[in-house]
């Protein structure tokens, strides 16, 4: 049998994580995301089926990319997730099979989809107050979101479980501190994450952004940290409380930029390859999987898109260029 080579980037890193969007239809309008009428969904049969999403994970898989993220819009609304969730799980090669999610549907369906083989669980949360949930995500649903979470913590494979809260100036200031406490009482790490470019309405501002040094130097003010190891491909700074009570994270694409080991790509919905988030291309590998075209030439296709990976995001540089794409579209 054939070795098949690692999949490399033309900078010479292996790429072994990918995010696939298995929709890009949502519950929530977050602001940072998408505007409040929401966006024109994708038809259907332009939406990747669930053995084209089988095969193309197959494929990745094949080139030692193992480690598989399931996004959207959010995921949980796909009709019949958990069973996805089971054939990709199943796949040969997946090592990791994890999956970002804004919570609503987790009371429901937790057990379900820690049976299905998801082993990692993020969860959105930007506020813990219920009428600045509602604020940014003009729904108001923090209650559910918060039984959603108790419900997956009683599932010892779910853990870890992981809280991202987007750092936006002007709104998480006051959460700080709030956010520091539920991570030291519960069995979470709450991870900010720098305000990117990734709005609809295209309203980003540099200084919109609060960054993770000024969180981390916020909290450690009044509950000292110190910090963990870091993974060279990890995207999150990680520390513990040094009590002991729990672990807190920092994810500073803007002012810590991780460009240099970033090992990740990304699928979008209707198929659509990205190698990095802030891409300005795309490379389409629905229409020649819909065409017959064999596992080879998709690998072949795939390898060309990957080698030709952006070295950095350059948001930062002067002719930075906001992809069209919102988060929500792209596969958060």
């Amino acid at each position: 049998m054939t070795k098949i080579e690692p999949l490399k980037d033309g900078h010479g890193r292996f790429i072994r994580d990918v995010r696939v969007s298995v929709t890009d239809r949502c519950n929530f309008r977050c602001q940072y995301c998408m505007p409040a009428e929401g966006l024109p969904w994708l038809e259907r049969d332009q939406v990747l089926g669930f053995e084209e999403l089988e095969r193309l994970v197959g494929v990745l898989a094949s080139m030692a990319v193992c480690d598989i993220r399931l996004t959207g819009g959010e995921p949980l609304v796909r009709r019949d997730f958990p069973r996805l969730a089971k054939m990709l799980a199943d796949v040969d090669g997946v090592a990791d099979l994890s999956v970002t999610t804004n919570g609503f549907l987790l009371e429901r369906d937790a057990g379900k989809l820690v049976e299905a083989g998801i082993n990692r669980f993020n969860v959105s949360v930007d506020s813990l107050q219920r009428d600045r949930f509602f604020e940014m995500t003009r729904r108001d649903a923090l209650p559910r979101v918060l039984r959603g979470l108790e419900a997956l913590a009683t599932f010892p494979d779910a853990h870890p479980i992981k809280i991202n809260a987007v750092g936006m100036r002007g709104f998480t200031e006051t959460e700080i501190l709030p956010f520091a406490e539920f991570a030291r009482e519960h069995p979470y790490e709450v991870r900010f994450i720098e305000f990117m470019p990734l709005d609809a309405d295209h309203s980003w501002d540099p200084k919109l952004v609060l960054t993770g040094d000024e969180i981390r130097r916020e909290i450690d003010a009044v509950f000292p940290l110190e910090a963990l190891p870091r993974d060279p491909s990890a995207t999150a700074r990680t520390y513990a409380f040094k009590d002991g009570k729990g672990k807190i994270g920092f994810i500073n694409p803007l002012s810590e930029p991780f460009c240099g080991d970033c090992d990740r790509i990304r699928v979008t919905a209707e198929g659509k390859l990205r190698t990095c988030l802030f891409s300005l291309h795309e490379t389409d590998l629905r229409t020649p999987m819909r065409d017959g075209i064999s596992d080879d030439g998709l690998r072949e296709i795939i390898r060309d898109a990957v080698w030709r990976k952006e070295l950095k995001h350059g948001v930062n540089e002067p002719g930075f260029r906001q992809p069209e794409r919102t988060m929500s579209q792209i596969g958060g």
